[in-house]
């Protein structure tokens, strides 16, 4: 646990916190050299598309063995001086792959585009319906569990034995005014 806590610290620092940091600088240098900023945007590209692959497919990534550390190793061989993989991962793989696909993906950009604003509408009035039909589910299964009476009587309970405690099942077999009057024999003189 502490050592994915770890990982994670440093992934943020070196993968995010130190690129954004150069990024800064290549950007507010004065005579402005094209070539850093070409690095570092390229630098950034890759690691969108590492966070969308991390996010997709999260649940299978996790179970493999050290990848936060492969992921921590793979981000410093990025940017850092000495390899610039940057450089290497952008010309060789993901340049090719995008300029390949990009008539296609700006065609389905630009569809999202104009239609966000009916998906987001869709999006949010199917989760409403949902959550609120989920939330009376959710009411009705705890009303019927309270119904049941002495289970959860003894989920709910400080004591642990239920002998100490009073019954209060028969007093619907009291009719009337004598109901409260048996209540108040039984309730036992310690506070409960």
């Amino acid at each position: 646990m502490s050592t994915e806590l770890l990982t994670k610290f440093l992934t943020v620092l070196f993968g995010y916190a130190m690129p954004a940091l150069e990024c800064f600088k290549a950007i507010e240098q004065r005579p402005g050299r094209a070539d850093q900023l070409r690095f570092w945007c390229e630098y950034w590209i890759i690691l969108v598309i590492l966070v969308i692959f991390d996010e997709i497919a999260g649940v299978l990534i996790s179970k493999i063995p050290m990848y936060y550390e492969l992921k921590l190793a793979f981000l410093v061989y990025l940017w850092y001086p000495k390899t610039r993989g940057t450089d290497i991962v952008y010309e060789t793989f993901l340049r090719p792959l995008v300029m390949q696909y990009e008539p296609n993906i700006e065609a389905r950009l630009q569809y999202l585009r104009a239609n966000a604003g009916d998906i987001l509408i869709f999006y949010l009035k199917n989760f409403t319906e949902r959550g609120y039909e989920l939330f009376l589910r959710v009411l009705d299964y705890v009303r019927s569990q309270a119904s049941r009476g002495s289970r959860t009587r003894n989920f709910f309970s400080f004591r642990g034995d239920r002998a100490e405690r009073p019954s209060f099942v028969d007093d619907y077999g009291v009719s009337g005014g004598d109901r409260r009057e048996a209540a108040r024999r039984r309730r036992p003189r310690d506070g409960y």
